[in-house]
C-alpha cells in the first residue's frame, strides 16, 4: 500500500528548513542597504540618506538612464554595465568623498592644452552636481536624493569615459572620415572603457593616460605657447598643430622594432630601426586634390569639408613587405589603360611595340596589335588587356616591393627620374616611386646571396622577371603627417597636398564647437 504524507506536514517542515536561509538573505540585504545608507549619511550629514535602499535607488536610476540616453556617447555600454551591477552608484561611492571628482574636473579644465575643450567632458556640469549633492538643504526627500545621486553618477561615468577615450584614442575615428584609410587603428571598446570602474587612485590614473610620446609633447608645447611657424600665420599654425595632435592620439602607430614608413606630405620614406631612421629617400606619391595649396586651414571651400579623393591619391595603410619582383612585368590597370594607353595607341599604332607592351584579348596574346584600328576602341567597348614587359621603359623600373593591400599599390623603381628633382612630387597614379630602390633592397635583405641576385638582375640589359622573398616580412606604413619635430627638436611643416588636414579640422570643429554648426 502506498502511503501519502500529509501536505501540511511537508509545508511546515520545508518552512522550518528554509527559514534560516530567508533570515540570512534578508539580513544580508539589510546590511548592504545600511552600509550605503550609513556611508552617505556619514559623509553628507543629511538625514534623508538614512532612507536609502538599493531597490529605491535603482528605480530612479533606470529612469535617469533612459532620460539621458541620447546624451551618452556610449549609451549601450553604460546602461549594460549598470544593469549588470544592479545600478550601484560605484563612482560616487569610490570617488566622491575623497575629492577624486574634483580631480577629474581639474584635468578636464586643462583639456585646451591638448587642443580639446573642457565642455566636451562637461567639467562645469559635473562640478555643479557635486556642489548640489553636498548641499544639505537641497535633497529634502529621498526621491530628490536618488535623482541627485543618479545624475552625479551618470555624469561622472560619461565624462570619465569620454575623457579617457579622447586622450588614449582621439576624438575622431579616421576610418569614418577618410575614404582611403586602411591602417589598423585600435578604437575604445567595452574592455578599455571598463577600466574607469576599476580605478584605485584617480590622479595616478588620469596622469597615466596623458600622451607621453615625444612628438606629442613637442607639438603640445608649441600649441600651448602659441608658436608661429615661419611663413605661416599664427592661426594657421595653431590649426595645423591641432589636427596633428589628434593624429598622434590615434592608436595606429608602428610598434615593431623595424619598419618602413612613407609620409605622403613629406614625399619621403624612412626605414626606422630601434627608434632611429637608418635610411631616408625621396619618393613620389599619387596626385592629390590640393597640390596647388588653393585651400588652406584658414581659407577653404565648403566642398573640401568631406573627403573626396582624387582617383590617383595614395591610400593610407599598413601591411607587410613580403617579396620583391626584379625586372617586373606591369599589368596595366584598366583605369590607366582607358585614360592613357588607348589614347596613345589611337595616335600611334606602333605605340605598343615602342613601349614594349603586349596586348591580350580573352587572355590570348595579340600577335600584331598595330593592325587594329585603335581609333575605334574606347573604354566602353574595349576587350583588351595590356602588360608592359621588363626593360628600360617599364613604368615600374627595375624592382617593385610587394605587400598585400586592397588598393593594389606598391613601392617601386621608375625610369622617370626627373620628378625627384621637383619639390612637389605628387605625380604618380597611386603607387610610391622610390628615389633609391636598390638602397631599400640592400637594407631589407642585407648583404648576401639574395641581395647579390637582386643587384645582378637589376643590372641586366636583357632582363627576365625574378621574384625573391624576404626571410622575414618587414612592416610598411603609408601615413599622412603635416607637422612633426625633427631629430633636432625643430618643428617641420608640410603642405596639405591631399586636403586631409581640412577634412580632419572641420570634423574636429563639429565636435569641439557644435553650437557653431
Amino acid at each position: 500500500m502506498i502511503k501519502f504524507t500529509p501536505v501540511k506536514k511537508i509545508t511546515v517542515a520545508v518552512l522550518i528548513l528554509l527559514l534560516p536561509v530567508f533570515l540570512i538573505t534578508f539580513q544580508g540585504c539589510r546590511k548592504k542597504r545600511s552600509e550605503v545608507a550609513n556611508l552617505l549619511f556619514k559623509k553628507t550629514h543629511n538625514k534623508v540618506f538614512q532612507e536609502y535602499t538599493p531597490e529605491g535607488f535603482s528605480k530612479v536610476f533606470k529612469k535617469v538612464l533612459n532620460r539621458e540616453r541620447s546624451n551618452l556617447k556610449h549609451a549601450d555600454f553604460i546602461i549594460d554595465h549598470y544593469t549588470k551591477n544592479h545600478y550601484k552608484p560605484e563612482l560616487l561611492i569610490d570617488h566622491l568623498f575623497n575629492n577624486d571628482m574634483y580631480t577629474m574636473t581639474d584635468y578636464y579644465l586643462k583639456a585646451n592644452e591638448h587642443g580639446l575643450d573642457a565642455s566636451m567632458f562637461d567639467a562645469d556640469g559635473l562640478r555643479t552636481l557635486i556642489y548640489k549633492f553636498n548641499d544639505k538643504t537641497h535633497s529634502r526627500t529621498i526621491d530628490e536624493a536618488y535623482n541627485d545621486i543618479a545624475e552625479l553618477e551618470l555624469t561622472a561615468a560619461n565624462s570619465l569615459i569620454n575623457y579617457s577615450n579622447a586622450l588614449q584614442y582621439g576624438i575622431i575615428n579616421p576610418k569614418i572620415i577618410y575614404q582611403r584609410y586602411f591602417t589598423a587603428t585600435k578604437r575604445p571598446d567595452s574592455i578599455s572603457m571598463l577600466q574607469i570602474f576599476r580605478i584605485s587612485n584617480m590622479r595616478d590614473y588620469l596622469e597615466s593616460i596623458q600622451p607621453k610620446n615625444p612628438q606629442y609633447l613637442a607639438l603640445k608645447k608649441a600649441f600651448a605657447e602659441g608658436y608661429t611657424a615661419p611663413g605661416i600665420s599664427q592661426e594657421e599654425t595653431k590649426r595645423i598643430l591641432l589636427v596633428n595632435l589628434e593624429r598622434l592620439r590615434w592608436r595606429n602607430k608602428p610598434y615593431e622594432d623595424k619598419y618602413v614608413i612613407v609620409n605622403i606630405p613629406d614625399f619621403g620614406l624612412n626605414v626606422v630601426d630601434s627608434g632611429k631612421s637608418v635610411l631616408y629617400m625621396k619618393v613620389c606619391v599619387g596626385e592629390g586634390r590640393n597640390m596647388d595649396n588653393a585651400n588652406t586651414l584658414v581659407a577653404y571651400d565648403d566642398t573640401t569639408k568631406e573627403d573626396k579623393p582624387n582617383e590617383h591619391e595614395t591610400p593610407l595603410l599598413n601591411s607587410l613587405i613580403h617579396s620583391v619582383d626584379v625586372n617586373p612585368i606591369w599589368n596595366i590597370p584598366r583605369s590607366i589603360a582607358n585614360k592613357e594607353v588607348l589614347v596613345e595607341a589611337a595616335k600611334d599604332r606602333f605605340y605598343f611595340s615602342n613601349k614594349n607592351i603586349d596586348v591580350y584579348k580573352n587572355d590570348t596574346l595579340i600577335e600584331n596589335p598595330e593592325d587594329i584600328d585603335w581609333t575605334k576602341v574606347t573604354k566602353e567597348n574595349s576587350q583588351y588587356e595590356f602588360k608592359q614587359n621588363p626593360g628600360a621603359d617599364n613604368s615600374l623600373g627595375k624592382i617593385k616591393f610587394l605587400f598585400n593591400n586592397r588598393s593594389s599599390v606598391y613601392l617601386h623603381d621608375t625610369p622617370v627620374k626627373w620628378a625627384f628633382y621637383k619639390k612637389m612630387r605628387a605625380v604618380s597614379h597611386g603607387c610610391v616611386r622610390l628615389g633609391d630602390p636598390q638602397g631599400l633592397a640592400l637594407n631589407l635583405f642585407g648583404k648576401g646571396e639574395k641581395y647579390d641576385t637582386i643587384a645582378k638582375d637589376m643590372a641586366e640589359d636583357n632582363p627576365n622577371p625574378t621574384s625573391i622573398y624576404l626571410s622575414k616580412k618587414v612592416p610598411v606604413y603609408i601615413t599622412y603627417v603635416t607637422c612633426w619635430a625633427d631629430e633636432k627638436g625643430e618643428l617641420q611643416f608640410r603642405k596639405d597636398v591631399y586636403g586631409h588636414d581640412i577634412v580632419l579640422y572641420d570634423h574636429l570643429q563639429r565636435l569641439l564647437h557644435p553650437e557653431q554648426n
